[in-house]
């Protein structure tokens, strides 16, 4: 899983990466994105690309186990199974595809209590993609989720699943491309020798300071 990623640049600087352009009125502050939190994608609209912030997470209907009454949604930022009711309606589905900035993604590491921040990045992309989907929800308004795939052996030693990255001559076929191309992004194994990998000390969960 990826609950935690990193935009280090100004949306700004997301739209000239990415040749698109960024509404006037936008509320995605760079820095650390976590699930249920706003981030910034890229999709296609009016026949070109734009920067739009979402909620990272498709809401997931949740009740009280106590009440049975329903409580607050929990965001799913991670796809795992294509076939799986919430996307398999919109995997199909282009105009639901969206590339996810970003310039880094954790992964936790060490042992229970004590776990650090390992930090993933590709190798000569200050910024770089992951393959998204997006929808506007009752809930939440608009919101994304991040594709998952197997692991290379960069990550391994880390964790067994990884985000479907995109190169930027393949952020095109992730955006209009079939359900065949879809599967076929999730199936490949992203290149080790572009991937890497950052070991530090900081707290996989931060302390909240109490005011």
């Amino acid at each position: 899983m990826c609950n935690l990623y990193t935009v280090n640049v100004s949306a700004a600087d997301i739209a000239d990466a990415f040749k698109a352009k960024m509404p006037t009125a936008f509320n995605a502050a760079q820095g650390d994105v976590y699930p249920g939190a706003p981030g910034m994608v890229v999709r296609e609209a009016d026949g070109g690309r734009v920067v739009q912030a979402m909620t990272w997470g498709f809401p997931l209907p949740q009740k009280s186990k106590k009440t049975g009454l329903p409580i607050k949604p929990k965001p799913v930022n991670n796809i795992a199974d294509l076939s799986s009711f919430m996307w398999r309606h919109i995997a199909p589905r282009p105009e639901n595809r969206c590339l996810i900035p970003l310039t880094g993604f954790a992964e936790a590491e060490g042992e229970q209590g004590a776990k650090t921040r390992t930090w993933f990045r590709v190798k000569g992309q200050p910024v770089f993609a992951w393959a998204g989907m997006w929808k506007d929800s009752d809930e939440w308004g608009a919101v994304y989720s991040g594709l998952m795939t197997d692991c290379n052996a960069v990550v391994e030693p880390v964790h067994h699943r990884m985000p479907v990255l995109l190169l930027p001559d393949e952020w095109g076929r992730w955006l209009h491309g079939s359900l065949d191309d879809v599967r076929a992004f999730q199936d490949r194994t992203f290149p080790a020798e572009l991937t890497e990998i950052e070991r530090t000390a900081e707290p996989w969960l931060r302390r909240k300071v109490l005011l």
